[in-house]
């Protein structure tokens, strides 16, 4: 009975724990904390840079409502008023907007949450939303709570009725931290309020929550709570990551939190410090007797919003301060396989309590993005430096796979993840040796020059890593990754992308030697003839549809990447008029032709991101939403293409083609062929100047027009 018992007690926790642990964003790996920003910059960021480079989500600041301190230090955003959400950075439609503009984009919102306490003692006063509240009466009517849900004094064994004996844990999570009004959450009432405040998030499309000073409450009492609020709409329970400073200075453990998700790992911070100031460090990073998180728990970073200014575990630590050595930190986190990932973005500041650059009225100054992509307006933005920026694809495309190949020697540290990607750092800035890379054949670009540099692997795995800048001396570089100037800054993941039927033999090169007409049907010898092609595809949030064809390399002789002599290339022209989607008007400027080689010389981009070919348009048969398109007559979630086509360069009227959602093309073809096609295709056969729909069950059928 005891073995079962165990065992039951393993699985609950392991399918509970693993719940907590999803933030919900299709396996990407990276938070960033947008300290202090507004609500209204944040929706910005999401759309022009954070889902480009493709972050995971963003932590904000608290949004409930707080009080209001003298000249508006940081911290009064951790003193609630209420659960009102009506902050510093902004007003709940504000905040609700940000959600909705960010998750459009594939980047889900993290709220972090303060419900150990409410307001400290001896602050009375107007909220940030206008709730009246008086601390020293324990009178917050605003959700309401009153004397009677906070922690009585009896249950405080400390004589000043503070937080002051960490070896005790009823000390720490009885008493009143630093004068801060302490909840009793193992009333029903106060767990129940918390919950209605999370669930209030969650129907506004927040993913999950950063809990502050969760060591400061019974992890039973937060169990509870976690309990009682809902699976986000997608399915699955809310991301959940529990601040527990856990220096082993006291008789609070990480572990003890284990069962709620994702805890902080505070250990990390002095661990890379050690580690980028002593480079024999880093092989000891993640050390089990230090009592550190186990990978699958811990929630890592270099630095936090506290630590940075001497609090919370603070001191001896890498900031913003010392550029060199963090963006070191940063990279190196983000290459190594410790933990889920968090980036702080920051702003400027020379006392511990300055609040965000401000206006003369208190107000946070705007987020301004300067010429060369900083930040201006005393916002720090550690995220958009390269190192850090250009990292969150390697995480991404390492997810899973193990360390290989380590190399740390003479102020030089090098290592493989699985057969996915390579890292390598030089402390004094320079670096030329030939290692072993544990890559495929090929030629490869360095991520933090923004491919200003190749790295050719051989046939052995091995390449020259050569490091020559003091500033930045980093390199990496992932198998899938961008391969030129054209897909220098912002790109998708690409990893785990199969190549398509038709270029199994060619291999895709660098898309800016491709050369491209300024007129494609003119560049044929026929007649355009409008062809229509409609794909039904159920996407999310973020996910784009392209297409690529033409005629297959292995039916067609002397195909190449030069789409203007090609005989594989079909000219296509897409309609001038715009449409109600700016990114589909922007990537079908300049694509003249169908082809298999992704975004033509000079097609257009959208926001920085470049075309994966031929773009699509999402569509419907419901003539009262603006995607309505009448030659869709069938539903929701259908993709279409629509362009005059040079028949002329097909095969007696036929063409092939394959979908790419983003960068990631679609799987093997299956289902009948439509029509009688003159030869055999492994990818979908449509017919010029007709209309062509591919459903998701696998059928097809061809229309006339």
């Amino acid at each position: 009975m005891w073995v079962w018992a165990v065992l039951l007690s393993f699985i609950y926790c392991y399918q509970v724990c693993a719940d907590y642990r999803d933030p919900h964003c299709d396996g990407k790996q990276v938070i960033v904390h947008l300290f202090e920003w507004k609500w209204t910059d944040i929706a910005d960021e999401c759309e022009r840079f954070l889902s480009k480079k493709q972050f995971c989500g963003v932590q904000v600041s608290p949004p409930n409502e707080h009080v209001m301190v003298g000249d508006r230090p940081w911290w009064e955003r951790y003193q609630p008023v209420s659960y009102k959400l009506h902050s510093r950075g902004g007003t709940e439609a504000e905040f609700r907007d940000m959600v909705t503009r960010c998750k459009n984009v594939g980047v889900r919102v993290y709220v972090d949450a303060v419900v150990n306490h409410m307001a400290g003692l001896g602050r009375i006063g107007t909220g940030t939303a206008g709730s009246r509240f008086n601390s020293s009466n324990f009178d917050f009517p605003g959700v309401p709570y009153s004397r009677q849900h906070f922690n009585s004094r009896d249950k405080c064994p400390s004589g000043s009725g503070g937080v002051d004996d960490y070896s005790n844990p009823n000390n720490v999570r009885n008493c009143f931290l630093v004068g801060l009004t302490d909840l009793d959450q193992t009333q029903e009432y106060v767990r129940n309020k918390i919950a209605e405040y999370f669930n209030h998030c969650i129907d506004m499309g927040v993913a999950g929550f950063r809990v502050d000073a969760s060591k400061h409450m019974w992890p039973g009492d937060l169990k509870a709570i976690e309990d009682r609020v809902k699976d986000v709409p997608e399915g699955g329970r809310p991301f959940f990551y529990h601040e527990v400073i856990d220096q082993n200075d006291g008789a609070v453990r990480v572990n003890e939190y284990y069962e709620l998700g994702y805890v902080t790992e505070f250990r990390y911070c002095q661990k890379i410090a050690y580690g980028i100031h002593n480079f024999g460090e880093l092989n000891n990073m993640y050390v089990p007797s230090w009592g550190m998180s186990d990978p699958s728990h811990a929630f890592v970073f270099v630095d936090n919003h506290d630590n940075q200014r001497g609090h919370g575990g603070g001191g001896n630590l890498i900031t913003h301060k010392t550029p060199r050595d963090y963006k070191m930190a940063v990279a190196f986190t983000l290459a190594y396989n410790y933990g889920f990932t968090r980036v702080m973005s920051s702003y400027y500041f020379h006392s511990s309590d300055e609040g965000p650059p401000h206006n003369s009225d208190y107000s946070a100054k705007d987020v301004t993005i300067n010429a060369d992509g900083t930040c201006g307006n005393g916002w720090v933005c550690e995220h958009r430096w390269n190192p850090i920026a250009n990292m969150v694809a390697f995480r991404n495309a390492v997810a899973g796979t193990g360390i290989n190949h380590w190399i740390n020697q003479n102020d030089e540290i090098s290592f493989a993840r699985g057969h996915k990607g390579f890292f390598a750092m030089a402390k004094q800035g320079h670096m030329d040796a030939t290692l072993q890379t544990g890559l495929p054949p090929g030629e490869y670009c360095d991520l933090v020059s923004d491919c200003n540099k190749k790295i050719t692997v051989n046939s052995g795995g091995n390449a020259r890593i050569v490091i020559d800048n003091s500033a930045e001396p980093i390199l990496a570089f992932i198998v899938g990754g961008p391969t030129g100037p054209g897909d220098r800054f912002f790109f998708h993941p690409t990893a785990t992308t199969p190549e398509p039927e038709s270029t199994t033999s060619q291999g895709l090169g660098n898309l800016s030697t491709i050369s491209t007409p300024t007129s494609s049907i003119a560049a044929g010898n026929g007649e355009g003839e409008r062809t229509v092609i409609l794909i039904e595809r159920v996407t999310k949030n973020g996910e784009n549809l392209f297409i690529d064809g033409g005629i297959d390399h292995d039916h067609r002789q002397g195909c190449s990447r030069d789409v203007g002599t090609s005989p594989c290339a079909i000219p296509i022209k897409h309609k001038t008029e715009p449409s109600f989607y700016a990114a589909y008007d922007a990537w079908k400027k300049g694509d003249n032709y169908l082809d298999w080689y992704g975004a033509e010389a000079g097609q257009g981009s959208y926001l920085g991101t470049p075309a994966s070919g031929s773009p699509a348009v999402w569509t419907t048969n419901d003539q009262n939403r603006r995607e309505y398109n009448p030659l869709n007559t069938y539903g929701p979630h259908y993709w279409l293409l629509d362009v005059m086509m040079d028949c002329s360069k097909t095969e007696s009227g036929w063409f092939e083609f394959k979908y790419k959602i983003n960068n990631q093309w679609e799987g093997q073809v299956h289902g009948p062929k439509c029509g009688n096609p003159p030869y055999s295709s492994k990818n979908h056969m449509a017919k010029c100047g007709a209309k062509n729909v591919f459903h998701q069950s696998g059928q097809c059928e061809i229309l006339d027009i």
